[in-house]
């Protein structure tokens, strides 16, 4: 619950260190600069923080309700540099550059291509909103130097500009997330129904769609504007009036704001260095492995049995991946650790126990990947896991946004609400605040453009989506855009307190129910179908709140960055959909034993099929297993929010350790890599692990997916490795 504005003064904010966070389910959406809230009289304990994606990166921890409480008590000014005197805003459309949709552009090419590596091997995406940033400002101060070589003035680069350029990137590559392409697009297709296999109940031939540029450049322009519309109406409510901190939002404003300063630009510069360096050795790593890595996926370091053959049939190796590493460095530790903990317990002892019942639980001649076989067991069970973790959570939130929907009708006078309109409470407001607050409502988007255009919008998807998917019926997705904003509240309302975007666990429920609702005769795909519309609403209108946080802490106007994610989403209907035919064509996508698994593709087709069919086609005590699990994850969120603050930063999360229950151990020991590299070097300085680490993540992990594109140009031309690195066992002499 908020802090109320009568018990606490307005409080000021000090930058102390940087952070990181997790974007596989909170997407992680995560950021840098660590800050503590301190008030005027007496200090108020922010929310367990941890360290996540992008540059310098911070997050307030989101696992504990009374942390994120606490968190979005945070009142005040938020400014990494609050002005001693009035600062001059340019007005929106100055922030509105020609330069700054083209670097949006290059970045959100770079950062779809690393979302689509991730999405399609493991599944988890770190948050990239404060890389995002941090690259927009160095592409741009790149531009401005090379034309001042030439004589060429440009116009001042200002915080405002690199929050619009933020804004845009984010736009485009969260719709590499939010667009399905690792999830419920490639459950449609022919590959997803043969892993399943032909002859399992439910899975039919007529329920296959496959990928293709037209239908899913088309889906995405019908279903990703409809959300940005959603909730712009709200958007005062949410920031202003119950002072919701949107972690994320707040971390990416507090180094943008720092970068801006003078007394920040050398850091600044160094931190784009670092990142240019790990992100040349990442690149050049890349193209050294792939020289060994031969024809096929057995080849190379990959496939390097680090910890010896016995483990590496286990998936127990590391697998030098650059991105991993990075993801280690910028997730919290308990993530990585939660990640190992999950390998440890499927790969080291369920899975192999399991094994041993072959021909008693399930006939011992089954494929490694037919679903009838222990293949069914690994998926049904991270099902269970994440639907538990998920189910939690979401009901968490739900709960706290009724609550205090509940206490603002009933005694609004002790709720954090600071009406603009109200003359003596504006007078009681320190200036910094005043300002931000005057520059938010400045430049209103008003409600009945937002209202008419969700309306007409929703109405032009509600008469073509039926016709690209005929198993989903225009009442159907009606019935979605009338349920849809209600849960896009509940979402951003969430995300505000906790930094959780849940629009993942949305879309399996509804994924679920519309599949249920069709029933056999089309309702696995209808359900995906559906699935593709919630998701992609809920989690574009999460995103735009978070961007206005960060739009409000720098004072940026809300119409430019309005614009922005219109612009940022109608170049992500385009290059997301690029993007991910560039892997399409020169990879082989969702090959469970190749590099790129697409390890939700099957999950996701498999609980439509659940809908549609029952608990009936499980393998025998699957059923059993994964509710214990599905339980046992429920549980394990309680006692993380029940149990003292030093003790349930000790608990494993149980989203983390469902990853490798599919995808396999190597991941996440790629990851506890990066966390022990975190952790010594947070012993040996501190104070350089926090102003570097995210720079050298973040590089890793570009480096990575900027070779994507060189490695999909050389399979698509056929050109092969020149030599197969592979290890065996040794052979007896004689």
């Amino acid at each position: 619950m908020p802090w109320h504005a009568a018990q606490w003064p307005a409080p000021k904010l000090q930058f102390s260190r940087p952070l990181n966070t997790f974007s596989s389910r909170r997407p992680i959406h995560p950021h840098p600069h660590l800050v503590s809230v301190e008030s005027y009289q007496q200090p108020i304990t922010p929310a367990s923080q941890v360290r996540e994606g992008g540059i310098a990166l911070i997050l307030a921890s989101v696992q504990e309700m009374g942390s994120e409480a606490d968190a979005a008590g945070m009142t005040g000014p938020l400014l990494a540099d609050a002005p001693a005197k009035v600062e001059a805003v340019p007005p929106w459309r100055e922030q509105l550059t020609a330069r700054g949709i083209v670097v949006s552009a290059v970045l959100g090419v770079l950062f779809c291509l690393v979302t689509h590596k991730l999405n399609l091997t493991v599944g988890v995406v770190p948050s990239l909103n404060v890389a995002a940033g941090l690259l927009g400002y160095c592409l741009v101060r790149t531009w401005t130097a090379a034309l001042g070589m030439f004589g060429v003035v440009s116009k001042p680069f200002t915080k405002q500009e690199n929050t619009v350029i933020q804004t845009c990137v984010v736009a485009c590559y969260g719709l590499a997330t939010s667009g399905g392409f690792g999830s419920y697009m490639l459950a449609m297709d022919q590959k997803t129904y043969e892993l399943i296999g032909t002859d399992y109940p439910g899975n039919r031939a007529i329920d296959v769609k496959n990928p293709s540029l037209s239908w899913m450049i088309g889906f995405m322009f019908l279903v990703s504007f409809v959300g940005i519309f959603s909730l712009v109406a709200l958007r005062k409510v949410m920031v202003i009036d119950y002072k919701l901190t949107y972690p994320s939002g707040t971390a990416t404003a507090m180094l943008i704001n720092s970068v801006h300063t003078t007394t920040e630009a050398e850091l600044a510069e160094k931190q784009v260095s670092c990142l240019g360096k790990y992100l040349s050795i990442s690149f050049l790593w890349n193209c050294f492995k792939w020289f060994f890595s031969g024809v096929g996926d057995s080849c190379g370091f990959d496939n390097f049995p680090s910890l010896g053959l016995a483990a590496f049939k286990n998936t127990f190796y590391f697998d030098f991946s650059p991105t991993y590493i990075g993801c280690g460095l910028m997730c919290p530790h308990i993530v990585n650790c939660s990640a190992l903990i999950g390998a440890i317990i499927s790969w080291g002892f369920l899975w192999p126990y399991i094994s041993t019942k072959a021909g008693e639980w399930y006939p011992s001649e089954l494929g490694s990947n037919d679903f009838k076989g222990l293949y069914g067991y690994k998926v049904f069970v991270s099902i269970s896991l994440i639907l538990g973790d998920g189910i939690y959570n979401l009901v968490k939130i739900i709960y706290s946004t009724i609550k205090e929907t509940m206490n603002a009708r009933s005694n609004q006078g002790r709720l954090p609400l600071v009406w603009v309109q109200d003359g003596d409470k504006i007078a009681k407001l320190p200036a910094e605040e005043k300002l931000l607050n005057e520059v938010f409502v400045k430049d209103n988007i008003p409600p009945w453009l937002a209202g008419s255009a969700y309306v007409g919008l929703a109405a032009i998807s509600t008469a073509i989506v039926p016709v690209m998917f005929p198993q989903l019926k225009w009442y159907l997705v009606l019935s979605a855009y009338v349920v849809a904003p209600l849960v896009a509240f509940c979402n951003s309302y969430g995300t505000g307190l906790t930094n959780w975007n849940l629009a993942s666990t949305y879309g399996k429920i509804g994924l679920f129910i519309f599949a249920s609702w069709v029933g056999h005769h089309g309702g696995v795909i209808a359900g995906l179908a559906a699935c593709g519309v919630m998701m992609s609403l809920v989690s574009t209108a999460g995103d735009l709140m978070q961007d206005f946080k960060t739009g409000y802490l720098t004072l940026s106007s809300p119409r430019s960055m309005f614009i922005s994610q219109l612009i940022g989403t109608a170049l992500g209907c385009v290059i997301a959909p690029l993007t991910f035919w560039l892997y399409w064509v020169a990879f082989d996508i969702g090959n469970p034993d190749g590099m790129f698994k697409a390890p939700y593709a099957a999950i996701y087709r498999e609980i439509s099929i659940m809908g549609v069919e029952g608990f009936s086609m499980l393998p025998q005590h699957c059923l059993a297993i994964c509710s214990v699990l599905f339980f046992a994850a429920i549980a394990i969120n309680l006692l993380r929010d029940v149990t003292p603050k030093c003790v349930s930063k000790l608990i494993p999360l149980p989203m983390a350790m469902a990853v490798p229950f599919y995808i396999g151990a190597y991941f996440a020991i790629d990851m506890f890599v990066g966390t022990i590299i975190m952790f010594v070097w947070e012993r040996e300085n501190r104070k350089e692990s926090e102003d570097f680490a995210g720079a050298v993540a973040s590089g890793l992990i570009c480096g990575d997916g900027i070779w994507s594109v060189p490695s999909a140009i050389l399979s698509i031309m056929k050109i092969d490795p020149p030599m197969c690195m592979y290890i065996m066992p040794s052979l007896p002499y004689g």
